[in-house]
């Protein structure tokens, strides 16, 4: 990674098949942004699969402004630890977020015992994560700031020393306001600066847009 907040994410939908002493492992993967967004994923491939005996899953989503990850998994019914872990751990060692695997099992009349199931949503999930294609992507925070014509030479610079991502957006009316997106490691630098400019009463006023 260039810096703590690059990021990869799938850029796509997929999905892949491994069959195991007749049980047959469906791998999907999706790109995911949220809890809401797992939810209609879950239920879309639930649909697809009524028949399936098992669909088990992980997701991990985008780190957060502490770089702390969010992550959940299920076995679905199965073995405690054999099919969920296994698959969170594939998202990981792939070093992909925003994204969700499910792997549907149709049962092929074999019993797998633990460690077969381990290794088979393991490799499941490994492969379907191993055919992603992926997006390198950043995480940001977005400001607005409020100022007259005469401070847009010392907002510029205080924008450009807080991690600006892309250019920030211009609107000119009787004042300035300028929208911008900053890396959010760079959230606290960004707020010194522009209180900064606020108590030196250069700019009017700014505040993160949600």
């Amino acid at each position: 990674m260039e810096h703590i907040d690059d990021f990869y994410a799938p850029s796509e939908t997929l999905t892949s098949e491994l069959k195991v002493k007749r049980s047959l492992f469906i791998a999907r993967l999706s790109p995911c942004e949220s809890a809401e967004d797992f939810r209609v994923i879950l239920s879309e491939v639930e649909r697809l699969h009524k028949e399936a005996n098992h669909s088990c899953w992980a997701y991990r989503l985008a780190p957060g402004a502490d770089s702390q990850e969010i992550s959940h998994c299920s076995d679905d019914g199965e073995p405690t630890g054999t099919a969920g872990r296994p698959i969170l751990s594939s998202i990981k060692r792939g070093e992909l977020f925003c994204a969700a695997v499910i792997v549907t099992r149709y049962f092929g009349g074999i019993k797998l015992g633990v460690r077969g199931l381990i290794e088979a949503y393991g490799e499941a999930s490994k492969t379907a994560v191993n055919l992603s294609r992926r997006a390198l992507k950043i995480r940001t925070k977005r400001l607005s700031v409020n100022l007259p014509y005469a401070a847009i030479k010392d907002t510029t610079h205080a924008l450009n020393s807080c991690g600006l991502v892309g250019n920030p957006i211009w609107s000119y009316e009787a004042e300035v306001r300028a929208e911008a997106e900053v890396r959010a490691s760079f959230a606290n630098h960004a707020e010194n600066a522009l209180s900064e400019l606020l108590n030196r009463k250069l700019i009017r006023s700014w505040e993160w847009v949600i």
